[in-house]
C-alpha cells in the first residue's frame, strides 16, 4: 500500500471514529479532520462531507504553499478565499475543500504535527459557550487531563470561521508555544468546538476524547459546588514525570 493510501485509510479510520454517533462529538456535515502527506501536500475533509460515513472521495488533497501564503494577507474577499481554496487543490477535479483547510494547512505544517481532528462536542461546547471558558482551558483537574490534553490549552476567542480563525489560531498557537516551550495538544474555539492535534492518530483521539471526559467532570463539579482544579506544581509534576512520557509513548502521542 502506497503512502497516499496508508494516510487515506488511517484518516478514514480516525473521521469514522471523531464522527461516531455515539460520542456526540459531530453530527450532518460538522467537523473535519486532515493529515500531512509530505513537505507539499495534504489530505483535508471534503466541505459538506460527513465525519461518521467520510470515504476516499470525500478527501481533497491540497498543496500547503497557496494556503500558508493566505495566512499573511488581510484583504481577501470571502470570494478570493473561495477561489484561492479551489485553486490549492492537486486535482482540478476534486470537491471543494473545507474552509477550515486553512488552519488545518498551518498546523500540519509544524514539526511533529501529522493529524487533525477538529469538532463540536456538546460537553466542550457547554463550557465553550459559558463564562467558564478559561476555567476550562487554562487549569486541569486530574492527571489523565494533563498527559493526553496536555498542561493548558489554547483558547480562542469567538473568530469567524475561514481566514480570519486561522490567522488567530496561528497567533494564540506560537503565543502557547512561547510560554509552555512545548506546542499544544488541544485548541478550543469558544462558541465553535475543539481541535486536537498530533503526531499520530492515536494523538489526536487521545486529546479529543480525554477533552470530552474533562468537560463532563467539569460540568458535574461546577454542579456540586464548583471545581477543585490541580495546582501549577501538581500540574508541572504529571507533565514531566519520566513514566508520563513513557505512557505517551507507548499511545503513540
Amino acid at each position: 500500500m502506497s503512502n497516499r493510501a496508508e494516510t487515506a485509510a488511517a484518516l478514514i479510520a480516525l473521521s469514522h471514529e471523531l464522527g461516531a454517533e455515539h460520542r456526540g462529538l459531530a453530527i450532518l456535515g460538522e467537523g473535519n479532520t486532515s493529515a500531512r502527506l509530505s513537505e507539499d501536500t495534504f489530505l483535508v475533509k471534503a466541505s459538506g462531507s460527513t465525519l461518521a460515513t467520510l470515504c476516499e472521495s470525500d478527501l481533497v488533497e491540497c498543496r500547503f504553499a497557496p494556503l500558508l501564503a493566505m495566512l499573511d494577507r488581510t484583504d481577501l474577499t470571502d470570494q478570493q478565499i473561495d477561489d484561492e481554496l479551489f485553486a490549492s487543490r492537486v486535482d482540478p477535479a476534486a470537491r471543494k475543500p473545507s474552509v477550515e483547510a486553512l488552519f488545518h494547512s498551518w498546523l500540519l505544517s509544524l514539526g511533529g504535527i501529522a493529524y487533525v481532528g477538529h469538532t463540536h462536542p456538546i460537553s466542550v461546547n457547554q463550557l465553550l459557550c459559558s463564562g467558564r471558558a478559561a476555567d476550562f482551558a487554562t487549569r486541569r483537574l486530574f492527571p489523565d487531563e494533563i498527559v493526553c490534553c496536555g498542561p493548558a490549552s489554547v483558547l480562542i476567542p469567538y473568530t469567524d470561521p475561514g481566514l480570519k480563525l486561522a490567522q488567530v489560531i496561528r497567533a494564540g498557537t506560537l503565543r502557547h508555544k512561547e510560554l509552555h516551550r512545548v506546542l499544544p495538544r488541544v485548541i478550543l474555539l469558544e462558541n465553535h468546538g475543539v481541535i486536537a492535534l498530533g503526531a499520530s492518530p492515536g494523538a489526536v483521539k487521545a486529546a479529543m476524547f480525554m477533552a470530552d471526559k474533562a468537560a463532563r467532570i467539569f460540568a458535574g463539579a461546577a454542579a456540586l459546588g464548583g471545581p477543585r482544579f490541580l495546582d501549577a506544581e501538581q500540574v508541572d509534576r504529571i507533565a514531566n514525570r519520566i513514566d508520563e512520557h513513557y505512557r505517551q509513548r507507548a499511545l503513540k502521542m
